[in-house]
């Protein structure tokens, strides 16, 4: 599988598909990473949030990689997995439209970039950066036209970690996104428009 956003031989971020699967549990199931949660929360019904976590969310995030939906990216760093971020198109996480922070701006067709999660000890090394251009490239490759992202504004001051899994608006920024709305004090809505970023 094409890699993307190589740095050197430091960095290289590639679609999690099946023969990256034991990586995505590297990633996911440690501490730090909102263990239990799988990456699935954008992706549930209510209800399901209540039923599955844990251990069907594992099974739900299985799925997703083995069946070949490519539910997010796996970064590594010197060989090692160091990161993650989960996007695609925003009709596969129904959550969003629930939220006020997060609800539609338009009627546009958009891909989300709904988490990002760097382990701890890769933190602060790049690898968001890597993680961010690699999505950027991912989603213009599957055909999307506008990337959206609904980071913590870190510009109005410390990110805590709890919610650092957003991403950050400097970290976009630095991407050319672009603010669209702001519903919450501290949660703006960004996109990238691909057309332009190809």
């Amino acid at each position: 599988m094409v890699g993307y956003g190589m740095i050197g031989s430091v960095y290289e971020v590639y679609p999690a598909t099946p023969d990256r699967w034991d990586d995505v549990v590297e990633l996911l199931d440690r501490r730090g990473s909102v263990k239990g949660c799988w990456c699935m929360f954008f992706r549930l019904q209510p209800d399901e949030r209540r039923t599955q976590w844990g251990e069907g969310n594992r099974q739900s995030m299985c799925r997703l990689v083995q069946d070949g939906h490519v539910p997010g990216l796996v970064g590594y760093r010197q060989g090692r997995p160091a990161g993650w971020v989960s996007l695609g198109p925003r009709a596969k996480f129904p959550r969003l439209g629930r939220s006020p922070v997060t609800k539609p701006v338009d009627d546009a067709e958009v891909w989300s970039l709904v988490c990002f999660y760097v382990v701890r000890e890769h933190r602060g090394v790049g690898v968001a950066r890597a993680l961010l251009a690699a999505a950027v490239t991912h989603a213009r490759r599957r055909g999307a036209e506008i990337l959206e992202a609904y980071p913590v504004d870190d510009m109005m001051g410390t990110v805590p970690a709890d919610t650092a899994y957003h991403g950050w608006t400097s970290l976009l920024v630095a991407a050319g996104f672009q603010e669209v709305a702001r519903r919450s004090e501290r949660r703006p809505v960004m996109r990238l428009s691909l057309a332009a970023a190809r």
